[in-house]
């Protein structure tokens, strides 16, 4: 199955080598594609369990779905993680 999430804090390319980064490697996920542009994510899943698994990466990455909570600790993780993202060019 394939989903498009759209996520919060996301700001550049940095995040989305983060994004795809991190996700690439939950078990059963694939094909990830991120849109700077409308704060969107896309991936094939195999299960709900994956699909779960990999909403609570992005959370955790500080990246979480719209309509969950956005907390000032994942909005500061995200900038972690951005950074981190922008240093792996």
């Amino acid at each position: 199955m394939r989903i498009t999430v759209h996520i919060q804090n996301l700001k550049c390319d940095g995040c989305e080598r983060t994004i795809i980064s991190r996700l690439s490697k939950v078990k059963n996920i694939s094909d990830i594609e991120v849109n700077n542009m409308i704060s969107t994510v896309a991936f094939n899943y195999h299960s709900n369990h994956d699909f779960e698994a990999a909403k609570h990466l992005l959370s955790r990455i500080g990246y979480p779905i719209i309509g969950t909570e956005n907390k000032l600790k994942t909005k500061a993780q995200s900038y972690l993680n951005c950074a981190i993202g922008r240093t792996k060019k």
